[in-house]
């Protein structure tokens, strides 16, 4: 017996805009993930004086980080698309470069501040399409994203002031 066709998604979401707020979404997805490894890199090998003070930070950061992965894939997900979910395919999408080598302490928190505004810009960038697609959901998430990322640049920040 032939499994039944899977139904067309109608969520009011033409399949164009959906598309085009995936592939936004699927970039979003791609900096989380960059920004993730960065951030959870630093925590494994930061050194010096402020040791504990960042590894912790960093730790509550990455956790962040992790747990946002998968409410960004799952929108991508419930739009009707796949996720990226290769190291291929997530490098060929993110904004945030890699940071070799062991940086020193504080150059480790102007790199995160770099990637999490750099997020932020991404995130911003899916606005228009899913505005103009009325698409709430997708809105809120982009929303909650923006607080966190541009909050978390902000007390970064503050430890280079």
């Amino acid at each position: 017996m032939k499994a039944p066709a899977t139904p067309a998604i109608d969520i009011g979401i033409p399949a164009k805009s959906r598309k085009q707020i995936a592939e936004g979404l699927s970039r979003l997805l791609a900096d989380t993930y960059s920004l993730y490894l960065k951030t959870h890199a630093f925590h494994w090998n930061v050194e010096g004086p402020m040791f504990s003070t960042l590894h912790n930070m960093f730790m509550v950061q990455y956790t962040e980080l992790w747990n946002a992965l998968d409410a960004i894939a799952e929108r991508i997900r419930a739009l009707g698309f796949p996720a990226p979910g290769t190291y291929t395919e997530l490098g060929k999408l993110t904004s945030i470069e890699e940071s070799p080598g062991q940086p020193e302490a504080l150059k480790m928190v102007a790199l995160l501040v770099k990637g999490h505004e750099a997020v932020t810009r991404t995130a911003r960038g899916v606005f228009p399409a899913a505005e103009d697609a009325s698409d709430e959901v997708t809105a809120d998430l982009l929303t909650q994203r923006l607080q966190v990322h541009e909050k978390t640049a902000w007390m970064l920040r503050s430890l280079l002031s």
